[in-house]
């Protein structure tokens, strides 16, 4: 048994600011869902029964979130590989296409069901094992394990998702441009088969 130092915070806030990130699909709500969860470990000592500041700030991540989405009463919703997800800087600011990716990554996260995405979130972003994302959600270790591979499955489609989606958007201007330039060329070829006819009737009223 232990207390929680306060001092130790600091070297956590970026794996927390990730777990946020995936939990609210938004860069904006994770920074207050952090700065909420700090506030509430810092208002009294925390007692800590064997226990690792990771997982014990993962379930108090858990908690506030849970808390707030229950008093707003809607989640919200904002969006590489999940390997990328792990390892990346929370606000990457020299790879801008980079951090589009990361923010695909975490979109995806965040529409998916509240436990699977508890449990990536716990497993994959904050690198908890299955044991102890499994004490800090409060269910079986098979379970994680379950949810885990179901939420990883429906992330990867949800970025094949939105690449066909963006392929999709990016082809149509130039299927319309063509259609527009066909649609065009043919209303000129009428207008001018229209004018060559009503020259050549003129003509025979002429003659």
């Amino acid at each position: 048994m232990r207390t929680l130092d306060p001092q130790s915070l600091p070297q956590h806030v970026d794996r927390l600011y990730r777990a946020a990130w995936g939990l609210c699909g938004s860069r904006e709500d994770a920074e207050d869902l952090v700065q909420e969860t700090f506030a509430r470990v810092l208002s009294r000592p925390r007692v800590l029964h064997g226990q690792d500041d990771l997982y014990y700030l993962m379930r108090v991540l858990r908690n506030t979130f849970l808390t707030s989405r229950r008093t707003a009463g809607r989640r919200p919703v904002t969006a590489a590989t999940l390997e990328d997800v792990v390892t990346a800087d929370p606000k990457p600011t020299g790879r801008p296409e980079h951090a589009l990716e990361i923010q695909e990554v975490y979109a995806a996260i965040a529409t998916l069901p509240e436990d699977f995405r508890m449990a990536l979130v716990a497993v994959d972003v904050l690198g908890l094992s299955y044991r102890e994302a499994a004490r800090a959600l409060r269910v079986r270790e098979a379970t994680i394990t379950t949810r885990l591979f179901r939420a990883r499955k429906l992330v990867v489609r949800g970025l094949e998702g939105q690449e066909e989606g963006t392929v999709a958007r990016e082809s149509a201007p130039a299927g319309e441009s063509a259609a527009a330039g066909d649609s065009a060329a043919g209303g000129a070829s009428s207008t001018a088969g229209g004018s060559a006819g009503g020259a050549g009737a003129a003509g025979e009223r002429g003659l």
